[in-house]
């Protein structure tokens, strides 16, 4: 829903605020949100360019990581900007920007798995975990009114300043043989403990959704059935047994 609360609930969620808003102040009026949109969508498309290439030389993962940020700037300043000039269109961002988002995470995750240093039905177990956590965001927007970017104190930046860290630490720990594998080894335990941290916040954000939308419509079970058929039975049926 367009006009959900947005619900910021992650580490760096105030100061990433404070920080786009002053941003976005001091950006030229030529640029608009759209420009900024695009500059995100080419960072993801960037970033999983990158990590593909990194096949042939470790230095792409630095290119991935410039990427990741150039995406960052374009996918979280956009919808500030428009706020910040009071350009705002809810509708028209709410599906541009969830659109944008689903497609960048395709592409940083299959260029993740395309790497040399993870194997891709991880990498896909992941982003299709990480889409199926979006969807539920955006479902809790229409049914509770509440738009809550992140599970708990964990959001997208957290997510791009954890594969930014593990770029680096790539990149410089390159030592080609056994190294090499110990690293794609850890890399894939990292991507699978991901998988199972997400589908694990599925399950418990599901489950608390459920419990309160059921305490919120609750089943009317027999007592509503014997409501109905009161409800609908004969006048002069009501009536004969108003008289008994």
């Amino acid at each position: 829903m367009a006009d959900a609360t947005r619900e910021l609930t992650f580490f760096l969620a105030e100061p990433e605020r404070r920080l786009l808003w002053a941003v976005a102040a001091r950006l030229p009026s030529v640029v608009r949100s759209d420009h900024l949109t695009v500059l995100g969508v080419l960072g993801a498309t960037g970033a999983g360019a990158a990590y593909a290439l990194s096949s042939f030389s470790s230095v792409w993962l630095w290119a991935a990581s410039a990427m990741l940020v150039a995406n960052w700037l374009g996918d979280s300043l956009d919808g500030t900007l428009a706020r910040v000039r009071r350009h705002e269109r809810p509708r028209y961002g709410y599906y541009l920007d969830h659109l944008v988002d689903a497609y960048s995470t395709v592409a940083v995750g299959v260029g993740i798995g395309l790497s040399p240093y993870a194997n891709l039905g991880i990498a896909l177990v992941a982003v299709v975990l990480y889409l199926v956590l979006s969807i539920n965001v955006y479902l809790e927007s229409t049914v509770f009114g509440a738009f809550r970017l992140g599970y708990g104190r964990f959001g997208p930046t957290e997510a791009r300043l954890i594969l930014i860290g593990a770029n680096g630490a790539l990149a410089l720990g390159e030592g080609g043989g056994a190294g090499s594998a110990a690293i794609s080894t850890a890399a894939n335990l990292g991507l699978a403990l991901l998988a199972a941290g997400m589908l694990g916040m599925l399950v418990v954000r599901f489950a608390r959704n459920l419990r309160d939308l059921r305490a919120a419509e609750p089943y009317p079970g027999r007592a509503g059935a014997r409501v109905r058929s009161a409800a609908s039975a004969p006048a002069e049926t009501r009536h004969a047994t108003s008289l008994a």
